[in-house]
């Protein structure tokens, strides 16, 4: 292993890092797990080709490599341990080229989703996947997990957001995949394939991204407070129904709401009500908005609604308030599993059956337009009890029997792979096994990570 290290530094200097602080910090993400050891070194690469040489040793000598951006990820995909190579590319930020005429633009992995919608924004222009971790989240990991966000109903999760991308293969060769193109079917989709490929199949080291407008006019926020989580998930599934395209409808249970109105000192809700909102743009926002007052007031909705941007992006704050909400409660395993939308209410029965019969509390927050949920499960201590498994493993089979998924946009990673067979069926998991092999016969990208062992 000191031979890989040596190789490493003979060819990118200073670029590599092999100081404790450093290689701890590589073990983890955001998901509350971590690598048993620690990797051999960091390297921090800086352009393309130290991507390409960091691959053609580690092809060599056979040593796993684990691509890695800001470590915000949910499910452990990013985590390096012994015996392996952190590669990080958080260092290439650049925005290589903008073009208001047609629509695109050309970026680095590293960059901030937020800096780089500031960066556009000079130019009237913005990228539409939006994650509530969009301050801190790489546009590459955005890809890398096929993020969604907030804003996903209306405007498209990042796979409807990438036109092509500049890929290393595992052993160091530099693919470009997709087009510049609005349109583009020639040949297999390999750009969609790589999108929430996890740092499975390559490296991601530029991205041609589909961008929009910002279009002036008006947003409006509906916030409607209903006594129960069902009578809320029920709403939003009415003003699915009725047809109206909201910008963003995030639903927060009664746990959520407790603990970041608790966090944020806010006066204490209602006991047991949970919140639904709800926000419009664009040239039809105050009509669709009044429209969608009307439906949640229908069926059972306390209804406020307001015309002001301002004001509305306070609302949207104790939504996003939720994480550092629960990060002060205790250590958080934090879920993530999509329904179809008019099952919503029946995915919310299925928590509240697994609270009772385990007696724990799941505080679950909603992208209620799109039927993603994120159950959280807190707990003390740094390793997830066997209780807390045991409620997940009864939470994420009964999405699926509501034909839903394991993972709307956080991954599946180390967290989620003994899952992964039973959702995929025994056919279409060898079959993925084996693409992951075509793109690295070796095994060394990411290993463990998704499929586990290859």
């Amino acid at each position: 292993m000191s031979d890989v290290v040596a190789l490493l530094r003979a060819e990118l200097g200073d670029l590599v890092d092999t100081t404790d602080a450093a290689r701890d910090a590589a073990r983890a993400d955001r998901s509350g797990h971590a690598a048993p050891a620690r990797p051999l070194a960091v390297v921090h690469a800086e352009a393309p080709e130290h991507v390409q040489t960091t691959l053609r040793i580690a092809s060599a000598t056979g040593t796993p490599v684990v691509t890695q951006g800001a470590r915000t990820g949910l499910a452990g995909a990013a985590n390096a341990g012994a015996g392996e190579i952190a590669l990080s590319v958080r260092r290439m930020t650049r925005v290589l080229e903008v073009r208001p005429d047609d629509l695109l633009a050309v970026v680095e992995p590293g960059i901030l989703n937020a800096e780089l919608n500031a960066t556009l924004a000079e130019q009237g222009l913005w990228w539409a996947p939006d994650p509530a971790s969009r301050d801190i989240a790489t546009v590459g990991g955005n890809i890398a997990t096929g993020a969604g966000g907030l804003l996903c109903a209306k405007y498209g999760v990042v796979r409807d957001a990438v036109l092509g991308l500049d890929v290393v293969l595992a052993d160091g060769r530099l693919v470009s995949m997709g087009h510049r193109s609005v349109k583009g079917v020639t040949g297999l989709d390999l750009t969609s394939l790589m999108i929430g490929s996890e740092g499975t199949l390559g490296v991601i080291v530029r991205a041609t991204l589909k961008l929009r407008r910002l279009v002036p006019g008006d947003v409006c926020t509906v916030a409607a407070t209903f006594p129960d989580v069902r009578s809320a998930a029920a709403g939003s599934a009415a003003v699915t129904a009725a047809g109206i395209q909201p910008a963003i409808m995030e639903l927060l249970d009664a746990a959520s709401l407790e603990a970041i109105h608790a966090h944020l000192r806010l006066p204490r809700p209602t006991p047991g009500a949970s919140q639904l909102t709800v926000q419009t743009d664009g040239p039809a926002a105050r009509p669709e908005a009044d429209a969608i007052a009307d439906v949640l007031r229908r069926v059972g909705g306390t209804v406020a609604i307001t015309h002001d941007r301002a004001e509305g992006e306070r609302l949207l704050a104790i939504r996003r308030a939720f994480h550092p909400s629960l990060a002060a409660m205790g250590t958080t395993l934090i879920e993530d599993v999509s329904v179809p939308r008019s099952r919503l209410p029946e995915m919310f029965d299925e928590i509240a059956r697994i609270e009772h019969a385990y007696g724990i509390t799941i505080p679950t927050v909603a992208h209620a337009g799109d039927g993603n949920l994120h159950p959280n499960f807190v707990f003390s201590g740094s390793e997830v009890p066997d209780l807390i498994w045991r409620a997940a493993d009864e939470l994420f089979r009964a999405a699926l029997r509501l034909g839903g998924t394991l993972t709307g946009e956080h991954g599946i990673g180390v967290l989620k792979s003994r899952w992964l067979a039973d959702e995929l069926g025994e056919d279409q998991w060898e079959l993925q096994r084996r693409i992951a092999r075509v793109f690295d016969p070796q095994g060394i990208l990411n290993p463990g990570k998704v499929f586990g062992p290859r």
